[in-house]
C-alpha cells in the first residue's frame, strides 16, 4: 500500500491510466477483427473501408505507445496483405 501522499496520488493515477488504456486497447482489438471479419467474407469493398479504419486506430493507439509500434506495423501489414489477397481473387 502506498504510504506517502505522492505514491498515493501516483497509485490514483496508474489506476486512471489503466482504465483509459483498457479502453483504447479493446478499440484496437476490435478494429483489427473487423477486418478479419470482413476478409472471411470475401467482401473487397468491405474489406478496404474496415482496412482504412483500423489502419486510423491502429495508427492512433500506437502514438500513444498502448501498443509497441512494430506490433502495430506487423498488424496493419499483416491485414493489408489479407485484404490484397481477397481482391486479387
Amino acid at each position: 500500500m502506498a504510504n506517502s501522499a505522492s505514491a498515493r496520488k501516483s497509485a490514483r493515477q496508474a489506476a486512471a491510466r489503466r482504465l483509459l488504456n483498457a479502453g483504447l486497447r479493446s478499440e484496437y482489438r476490435t478494429a483489427v477483427k473487423s477486418v478479419r471479419k470482413a476478409v472471411a467474407t470475401g467482401d473487397a469493398k468491405a474489406a478496404s473501408e474496415a482496412l482504412r479504419l483500423a489502419t486510423s486506430t491502429i495508427d492512433r493507439i500506437a502514438d500513444k505507445k498502448i501498443v509497441h509500434k512494430n506490433k502495430a506495423s506487423r498488424h496493419k501489414s499483416r491485414l493489408a496483405a489479407a485484404v490484397k489477397s481477397i481482391a486479387l481473387r
